[in-house]
């Protein structure tokens, strides 16, 4: 089939005075649903009676259609004005569930579906959609040979994958995703090296102190302890800051995200542990080095 888009006469709820109504328009043949995977909440879907130019007006509504005109309520056998030519109603005889087919990222609109034959341009541009058990890309040439067989003058271009039409729907989002991710890498090995370097200096002017510690009883373990402790505590420190200041900026990543919710808890909480878990590696050297203080030497200089 193919789409359009379409204005409607405003829904019998609105204000007064409201203009018409959006809605995209798409004709399909019988089996669409089936392919697409759209799951049919009610009604039925064409039947191949009904995929002719003279045959009764139906169509077909999803969600957001029905919730726009009858409020949510199933609008099965109910009348769709002006969705006919010469502006005639038409029955509704199913609904399906809501489905993104311009991008990823949008939000679901109403939809109208009417059989691809009743559409005064059905000949003028096919898409077809093929589900096949198989790889895709193996029937490549047996589609080609099927249009040609019925029409050797009708060209077949842009044969895709439903995996190629969702990576050139979101390859901006890919592109932006992956510099973050990229920049992500680069902040986190600097804060390695960061508290690396604060800690190893820290050691290095506590030795005198880690010496006479050492002479007074404290074991390796305690030792050890400490200077782990002090590195953790930094690190908790900083990543309280950087996830709250991550939360506030996350209205800004909303279109740069697919398949994740701004603020999902899950990915806050594995950035954070991912952080520590870094960060207790960036400590280990330091605090290795602690427990290796002779206290006889450190206290020759004391």
């Amino acid at each position: 089939g193919f789409h359009l888009s379409l204005d409607f006469p405003a829904p019998p709820n609105s204000p007064s005075g409201s203009g018409p109504v959006m809605v995209a328009g798409r004709s399909v043949s019988p089996g669409y649903f089936r392919a697409m995977q759209i799951p049919l909440i009610s009604g039925r879907d064409f039947a191949e009676a009904e995929n002719q130019k003279d045959a009764p007006c139906v169509r077909i509504i999803n969600r957001a259609m029905a919730r726009l005109y009858w409020l949510g309520e199933d609008p099965v056998g109910k009348q769709l004005p002006g969705a006919c030519p010469n502006d005639a109603p038409a029955t509704v005889v199913g609904l399906v569930a809501d489905s993104k087919q311009d991008s990823v990222d949008s939000e679901p609109h109403p939809e109208l579906y009417e059989p691809y034959a009743q559409h005064p341009f059905a000949s003028f541009l096919v898409t077809f959609v093929i589900r096949t058990a198989s790889n895709p890309t193996g029937v490549a040439a047996a589609v080609r040979d099927a249009v040609r067989q019925v029409d050797s003058d009708q060209p077949v271009i842009q044969m895709r994958t439903m995996q190629d039409v969702v990576s050139e729907s979101i390859w901006r989002q890919h592109v932006s995703a992956s510099m973050l991710g990229l920049f992500a890498v680069i902040a986190l090995v600097l804060s390695a090296v960061g508290i690396y370097g604060v800690l190893s200096y820290s050691v290095s002017r506590r030795r005198h102190e880690i010496g006479i510690r050492s002479a007074l009883g404290a074991t390796r373990r305690d030792i050890l302890r400490m200077v782990v402790g002090e590195g953790l505590l930094l690190t908790l420190m900083g990543v309280g800051v950087g996830v709250a200041v991550a939360f506030g900026l996350t209205r800004l990543l909303t279109g740069l995200l697919y398949g994740v919710r701004p603020r999902d808890p899950l990915t806050f909480v594995a950035f954070a542990m991912l952080l520590i878990i870094v960060a207790l590696l960036a400590v280990y050297v330091p605090a290795r080095r602690a427990t290796s203080v002779d206290p006889i030497v450190a206290l020759r200089y004391e």
